[in-house]
């Protein structure tokens, strides 16, 4: 694998440091390009706040590869909001921040989290407020010839996508539905492990709808070497499967940020 291929997620790495000081310290550690969750507290946040994001890494010297649409409160267990009929509004203003930020920094690919079931809400209208957001944000992104990412997460028994299918399934939905033909598969190795799909399979059967590629070892999401998966035939995998883009680095890890390289073949 190109080492050049790795690109630091600065939401889970170099949290020991301010959002703001993290481009630059991956920088320093060797990295050309990032990626983040939803860097601020609010859907939509204040210009100059947005202002000051864009200028750290602008200043960095690093591009942006991968942002987060809001998805709520992570730490308290939010995990999207496009599917809540409640909050599904926050997400639609999202889009034209998440599309301004995409344009000025060139980033093209965004997560977006779906949402955990909510008790007392039909499963049935959550998925149709669901896709209307996806539609909105497919059309919304097409605009920079963007992409929109859908993920199956791990470690959060409402999140009701836990499989590769399951996230074909909302896309292939989402394109019926009007969506635009710019709709892919994020496929994180570490969450189809713990949630216990056949990721091998899943590669055969979906690699053409992959649109981007997370990596951390399980059990344990830490970097790799630190669990069972084997990284060297994983990489192989992706590269005989046609993949060619960004591999995110997406793990916890096991000491300080800048120590935790040392897997990467240089």
């Amino acid at each position: 694998m190109d080492p050049n291929r790795y690109e630091v997620n600065l939401s889970i790495l170099f949290t020991e440091l301010d959002v703001l000081d993290r481009p630059a310290a991956a920088k320093a550690a060797g990295f050309d390009a990032v990626e983040f969750w939803w860097p601020f507290a609010e859907a939509v946040p204040a210009d100059r706040d947005v202002d000051r994001f864009v200028q750290a890494i602008e200043d960095a010297g690093v591009s942006l590869v991968g942002l987060n649409f809001f998805a709520g409160d992570m730490p308290a267990g939010d995990r999207g909001v496009l599917s809540n009929p409640d909050r599904a509004g926050e997400f639609a203003d999202n889009v034209d921040v998440v599309v301004g930020i995409g344009e000025r920094l060139g980033c093209r690919a965004f997560n977006a989290l779906y949402g955990n079931r909510i008790d007392g809400v039909d499963p049935a209208a959550q998925d149709q407020v669901a896709t209307e957001s996806l539609v909105r944000a497919s059309k919304g992104v097409a605009r920079i010839d963007g992409t929109v990412l859908v993920e199956p997460v791990s470690g959060m028994p409402a999140y009701p996508l836990k499989t590769a299918d399951d996230a074909i399934a909302v896309i292939d939905r989402v394109r019926a539905a009007g969506g635009e033909d710019n709709l892919r598969l994020l496929f994180d190795i570490y969450h189809l492990v713990a949630n216990g799909d056949d990721w091998n399979a899943a590669l055969d059967k979906h690699a053409a709808a992959i649109g981007h590629v997370q990596i951390a070892d399980a059990p344990g999401r830490n970097e790799p070497g630190t669990g069972g998966i084997d990284f060297d035939n994983f990489f192989n995998r992706l590269d005989a499967a046609g993949y060619g883009g960004y591999i995110g680095l997406e793990y916890k890890p096991s000491g300080a940020s800048a120590d935790s390289f040392s897997w990467i073949k240089r």
